[in-house]
């Protein structure tokens, strides 16, 4: 296994103040009765790239300077609210928690509202309404998922797939640690600040502990999140999708795009396993794994993310090898 330098600036580096074009927040109807709410960041003449938020994330906790960063790497960022999240539209169905905790053990649940693949189906009418013939797409946690999905599913519009902190479907990798359990499906207080003290539990318990983040931080964000609009309804169907998702390892075997996976040693929400796992799927994916990172994005890693999401989308229309790159460890 090689190693690549811990994260963080190098003597030679140099901030780079370019400025970056920032769309307001726009809305494209991406399926009857779909409305997304979406945000750009770079030269609508860069190469397309979809960032795609996980379980109850706004775009928003999508960090702008990352945004930024990535444009200043040549790519036309877009940024967008999933389904039942934010400004996006939300949609009827009721799911019970005692249906969450069957499909957790793997039990049937019965109908749901909506599954994976409508999530994807979203993304891929997002790229329709943007002129996309196809964007390289990148996903953290569901995110990921997502973003999976839309490469098994309509490979013709993925010019390549970056999956962070993710998993391929599998029940037996990339489970969620049981100390999480009673968080997830706790009923949420309806009040702003009962909801950023929520937060912060969570935070706590999923950030990386290698890489803190700012306690001031991390409540504008969740204020900032309450303010955009919130939908404790919408995460328990985003979680029932993620529960009854599909084991995507037999298609992710025929993906015939560039692939990259970034996972933390120290992910509650997703075991590394998952990573692991979705790695070994891809054919020439490249694995990276970060000591001492939990489920988050933290400013430390900014960097790490850009450049791996640069050399994937480097590697597009390029020949790639036809087994697994060598697994990369970045440590601190």
């Amino acid at each position: 296994m090689s190693t690549v330098p811990p994260p963080g600036p190098r003597p030679d580096d140099s901030p780079d103040d370019r400025s970056v074009p920032v769309s307001e927040e726009l809305f494209a109807t991406v399926a009857p009765g779909i409305e997304l709410c979406y945000q750009t960041y770079g030269d609508p003449g860069g190469e397309p790239l979809l960032l795609v938020m996980g379980l109850g994330g706004p775009m928003t906790w999508w960090p702008p300077e990352l945004c930024e960063q990535l444009a200043r790497a040549g790519f036309h960022v877009v940024r967008y609210d999933n389904r039942d999240t934010g400004r996006s539209s939300r949609v009827r169905g009721r799911v019970h928690r005692a249906q969450l905790v069957r499909a957790f053990l793997g039990r049937p649940v019965g109908s749901k509202p909506y599954a994976m693949s409508d999530l994807g189906s979203d993304a891929v009418g997002l790229m329709d309404h943007l002129g996309f013939d196809a964007a390289h797409v990148v996903g953290v946690s569901m995110g990921g998922m997502i973003a999976q999905t839309v490469a098994v599913e309509h490979p013709s519009r993925t010019l390549s797939l970056t999956s962070l902190s993710s998993t391929l479907g599998r029940r037996t990798v990339g489970w969620q640690s049981p100390v999480l359990l009673p968080q997830l499906i706790a009923r949420k207080a309806g009040s702003r600040e009962a909801y950023v003290a929520g937060s912060e539990r969570m935070w706590q318990l999923i950030g990386s502990p290698d890489f803190p983040t700012d306690e001031a931080e991390r409540r504008a964000r969740a204020e900032e999140t309450y303010d955009r609009g919130i939908s404790p309804s919408g995460v328990l169907r985003q979680m029932l999708a993620i529960l009854t998702q599909p084991d995507r390892s037999r298609q992710l075997r025929t993906l015939d795009v560039p692939a990259a996976v970034l996972h933390g040693s120290a992910d509650k929400m997703v075991h590394v396993s998952g990573g692991r796992a979705t790695a070994r799927a891809i054919p020439g994916a490249e694995l990276v794994l970060v000591e001492g990172m939990g489920h988050d994005l933290p400013e430390q890693l900014y960097g790490t993310i850009v450049d791996l999401v640069r050399r994937t989308a480097d590697r597009a229309g390029a020949a790639r090898p036809a087994e697994q790159t060598d697994s990369s460890t970045v440590s601190r």
